[in-house]
């Protein structure tokens, strides 16, 4: 069965990697589930029973006594792991040699901490494979020996597993013990312990409650299919609202949210993921409902809201302001929801350094607080400013990992946003195949999702490759398309970014009245929040659009401006407007000098094909274009993808490993390492690995 790609990595997660699990549990998928619509299952009978039911055969084979040395060391490590098995075999002096038996059958063996199972999957058989009675003895034996303050919450995880039947005591106890685990920063453990809580509980409303927190905590640790699974059962809007927000449809995620925040008591939390939601549909207008809803809950609207709302009103100048607020929190140790809106505020205003430090800082404050589930978010908006401080190769292994996570975490909203971006910095570096296969699959599951900012910006990806190569009515066309978009199809802050860019491909290609019209929305933004870049950009489009040596002015302006910003990229796409302007004019020399700086500077962005468009210039200028194969190294000639490729590729990895490893298909990584023999002018593997070592 052909799974999306989010479903096959949740999939390989779920049997710990097990290749046979993996395929055993593929075909016993639903419709549904195989689509990624429901979640998958995650109790491991009903993953691989086959499987299970072999290992458990092998387990029975065992003597009595190995057994429940096996269950015993089962019991300390799975579900939760405890650390406890020695000091249990101490304290009960249990005889260790029957573990003999297991390891002669190549079962288990004997370590330095315990027990060392062959793999995950004969853990669990050795755990399920004993009798009830069995399995709470054992949980009773490792809760006795479990006495330091920092392990009281698994000495009552194995309290409430060997309970009998339910008990009001120990799941209030198992409560509390799941209040430690979140300040310890272990969600995964207060997910266990707060669904163990449930179970034991006596009250239908306390259960509900808990089952709700129990997903919170699920969703918070990365356990994304045991979230969905969890929250199924309790109907919660604030819940709801912050799954969809990242697994379902977004514009729903923004309705349960807010209706969630007029109940829950971390109304300004959820009104933050409300805005977050709005991000992504591309329905600013939306931002509106929310500052209301927020005043009628008469709590403060949180991180952009009201920025967003005040730009969408046209407000510039009061957005600028309320962005700067909200910018000014990214200092260390914050809370990750804050610095993540930071970094937007960051970004809206230009302010890429800012904002890049922001959006670390949010990923590393939520791996301090175990927050797996919002690491890859904050990893998504770091892509743009990356992107546009022309690093493209870091901030592409960067968006490679952070999509990794993203689908093993379940979060293919997420994904897709990541897929838009990635596809940003393959036509930032002229590949074009994969451009396109990034941008397909980030619109197909965009359009489908309602989200209108990966929709959006992969659509600006297809424009932005087409300027490039200088197909400059293509590029026109797409971003008139992009500024027609509604909300859920399109956005108005990445049709707004890209303003620079339409200007320049409608000019080229002859069309100037809308260029003129989009390009007085953008100076007056520039103009409101002071961004060198932001200006640099108008004042490059007040150029394209002034004919003859008048232009030449609001170039040098532009060049002026960007040395106080950070677009190095765009830096780059001014000089080379600016050395065609004056070759244009007959303005040899300076042409030159732009013109070998523009080509410098794409040679080292890995952008060969901008670099091309620079050595044109200078060819028709009669200027000897310098190509970048003498000194330099052979794979300045690849792309940041190419790289990537070619360097697993040099490892020894197959074709379909690397496509697994990138989410790409067999067939494109055919194509790229294509380009890359014919690149470097290679022929085979061999000579790859033997390039690869004597440059690095």
């Amino acid at each position: 069965m052909s799974l999306p790609e989010g479903v096959r990595v949740r999939v390989l997660r779920l049997v710990y990697g097990d290749q046979r699990a993996a395929a055993e549990l593929a075909a016993r998928l639903t419709d549904r589930q195989a689509a990624g619509l429901d979640p998958l299952p995650t109790d491991p009978a009903d993953l691989a029973p086959g499987l299970l039911h072999d290992y458990r055969r092998e387990i029975r084979a065992l003597p009595e006594d190995t057994r429940l040395l096996l269950l015993l060391a089962a019991a300390d490590q799975y579900p939760v792991a405890t650390h406890a098995f020695l000091r249990a075999v101490a304290a009960a002096r249990l005889d260790t040699r029957p573990l003999e038996a297991a390891e002669s059958a190549g079962i288990a063996h004997a370590t330095a901490g315990g027990v060392g199972f062959r793999d995950a999957w004969t853990r669990i058989a050795a755990y399920e494979t004993a009798t009830p009675a069995d399995r709470r003895e054992a949980h009773r034996l490792l809760a006795r020996v479990l006495h330091d303050d920092t392990e009281l919450p698994r000495r009552s995880w194995h309290r409430g597993a060997a309970a009998l039947g339910p008990s009001g005591r120990l799941a209030a106890e198992l409560t509390a013990a799941a209040d430690r685990a979140r300040r310890a920063a272990d969600p995964a453990l207060a997910a266990a312990l707060t669904e163990r809580a449930a179970a034991l509980g006596t009250d239908p409303r306390e259960q509900s409650r808990l089952l709700a927190r129990a997903a919170a905590d699920a969703w918070h640790s990365g356990d994304a299919d045991h979230a969905r699974t969890l929250a199924a059962r309790t109907h919660t809007d604030a819940l709801t609202g912050v799954l969809a927000l990242r697994t379902g449809q977004a514009g729903e995620a923004f309705d349960a949210l807010v209706a969630g925040a007029a109940l829950a008591t971390e109304s300004v939390q959820l009104l933050a993921r409300a805005t977050e939601a709005a991000i992504y549909t591309g329905d600013l207008r939306r931002c509106r409902d929310a500052v209301v809803a927020a005043r009628r809950l008469g709590v403060r609207a949180p991180g952009v809201l009201p920025a967003l709302a005040a730009a969408v009103d046209g407000r510039y100048e009061d957005a600028r302001d309320l962005l700067e607020a909200t910018a000014g929190r990214c200092g260390p140790g914050g809370d990750p929801s804050r610095l993540l809106h930071a970094g937007i505020a960051a970004l809206m205003l230009g302010d890429h350094t800012r904002a890049a430090t922001a959006t670390v800082r949010a990923a590393a404050a939520a791996r301090a607080r175990g927050l797996t589930a919002t690491v890859s978010q904050a990893m998504e908006f770091r892509a743009y400013a990356d992107f546009w401080t022309g690093r493209p190769r870091a901030a592409e292994a960067a968006a490679l990992d952070a999509l990794r996570q993203s689908y093993a975490t379940g979060q293919d909203n997420g994904a897709c946003h990541l897929q838009a971006a990635l596809a940003m910095f393959a036509a930032l570096t002229g590949d074009g195949d994969l451009c396109r296969e990034r941008a397909a699959a980030a619109r197909s599951y965009a359009m489908a999702h309602g989200l209108g900012l990966p929709a959006a910006l992969a659509q600006w990806a297809l424009a932005f490759l087409d300027l490039g190569f200088g197909r400059y009515g293509a590029a026109a066309a797409r971003l008139r398309a992009l500024a027609a978009f509604g909300p859920g199809h399109g956005h108005r802050a990445v049709r707004h970014l890209a303003t620079p860019h339409y200007v320049e491909a409608a000019v080229r290609a002859g069309d100037t009245r809308i260029a003129r019209a989009a390009h007085a929305d953008y100076d007056r933004w520039a103009r409101a929040v002071r961004s060198p870049d932001d200006l640099a950009l108008s004042a490059r489009c007040r150029a394209l659009l002034t004919p003859g040596a008048e232009a030449l002015d609001h170039y040098r302006t532009a060049l002026e401006l960007h040395a106080d910003g950070t677009r190095a990229f765009e830096r780059a796409r001014t000089e080379l407007l600016f050395g065609s302007a004056l070759r244009r004019l007959r303005r040899r020399a300076e042409a030159r000098d732009r013109l070998h700086s523009a080509r410098e500077a794409f040679d080292s962005f890995g952008a060969p094909h901008c670099a091309e468009a620079a050595r044109a210039e200078l060819r028709a200028l009669g200027a000897p274009a310098t190509p970048p194969r003498g000194t330099e190294p052979p794979t300045v000639r690849l792309t940041a993808q190419q790289l990537l490729v070619a360097r697993m590729a040099a490892e020894g990895a197959t074709n379909r490993e690397i496509a697994a490893r990138l989410a790409l298909s067999p067939r494109t990584i055919d194509h790229h390492l294509r380009g890359v023999f014919t690149r470097l002018g290679i022929r085979s593997r061999i000579e790859l690995v033997r390039l690869l070592s004597e440059v690095e």
